[in-house]
């Protein structure tokens, strides 16, 4: 079984979705023998944007790059987000990795009958931040954003490991961190 770790926040060591991802993946290391486990920080390795020049297929290095984006995505039976929330959306970055493994054609096609997903059989464990109480609200691009570009590629595995109101006081990330933390499920328990 292969797991790909994906890590999006900006804030290092002060981040609640790198802590979250990091014990999601700690407990699939710790459950499931013979875990093969793959890790990318969108952070400090990003995915560049995608361009013009990307498209048209004019830069051989981006399309080499995109390739490998995908084929580790492709390849892999279990993906855990760090997906924190930015300005009601998630980050750039991964919204540019995004950008890699949405692909007609590969995780997605066009039919008669409308879109179809690729991508299915996959588990996506999503750890998510957000500095105020959003989930249901109208200011949540985050969450809805994710659960259909995932259901899109044909991904109907989706969990959601929420720490909410981090940044309104210590005492609420503390509890919200604690909850979140409680909520990460067995490894097994889901798996397809």
């Amino acid at each position: 079984m292969k797991l790909l770790h994906i890590d999006s926040s900006a804030l290092g060591a002060n981040s609640a979705t790198r802590e979250l991802s990091a014990a999601i993946v700690a407990r699939w290391q710790a459950q499931v023998p013979g875990l093969s486990t793959e890790y990318r920080d969108l952070d400090s390795d990003p995915v560049p944007h995608l361009t013009g020049q990307a498209l048209a297929g004019n830069d051989a290095a981006a399309a080499v790059e995109s390739e490998r984006v995908l084929q580790q995505f492709l390849d892999a039976d279990v993906v855990v987000l760090g997906a924190p929330m930015y300005n009601f959306s998630i980050p750039s970055t991964l919204k540019a990795w995004i950008d890699r493994i949405a692909v007609a054609g590969r995780t997605f096609r066009y039919t008669a009958q409308g879109p179809e997903g690729l991508a299915k059989g996959k588990r996506v464990i999503v750890a998510s931040a957000r500095g105020g109480l959003h989930e249901g609200a109208p200011s949540d691009f985050q969450e809805p954003y994710l659960r259909f570009l995932l259901g899109f590629l044909g991904i109907t595995s989706v969990e959601f490991i929420r720490a909410e109101g981090i940044a309104m006081s210590p005492q609420h990330r503390s509890d919200a961190m604690a909850a979140a933390h409680a909520a990460i499920g067995e490894p097994l328990a889901k798996a397809a």
